[in-house]
């Protein structure tokens, strides 16, 4: 059975904040299809030490804790490794901006 106290409460919170704080620049990359003033270096050191945290997590609920810690920080993995990807794929690709 897993046990929630207000810290992991605070986690999730926290966690859920940090991970959709990507959200405005993903939808803005899907819309232009640009990723020009993105490095690519930035967000794979982020994806680097996230992974990290991530085994770390792995541990934490191997015995018996870090719930919410792994859950967020799985959702931060996923969102790092997309901006990653979506970086490499258009990176110098002459798409038009729809806004011009």
């Amino acid at each position: 059975m897993i046990n929630i106290n207000i810290y992991d409460i605070l986690q999730l919170i926290g966690g859920l904040i940090l991970a959709i704080g990507y959200t405005p620049q993903l939808i803005q990359i899907i819309k232009t299809k640009s990723v020009e003033d993105l490095n690519l270096n930035t967000f794979l050191s982020i994806f680097i030490g996230i992974a990290l945290m991530e085994i770390y997590s792995v541990n934490l609920v191997k015995h018996g804790s870090g719930t919410a810690f792994f859950i967020t920080n799985s959702l931060s993995l996923f969102i790092a490794g997309l901006m990653c990807f979506l970086i490499l794929k258009y990176k110098n690709k002459n798409y038009r901006n729809p806004r011009n």
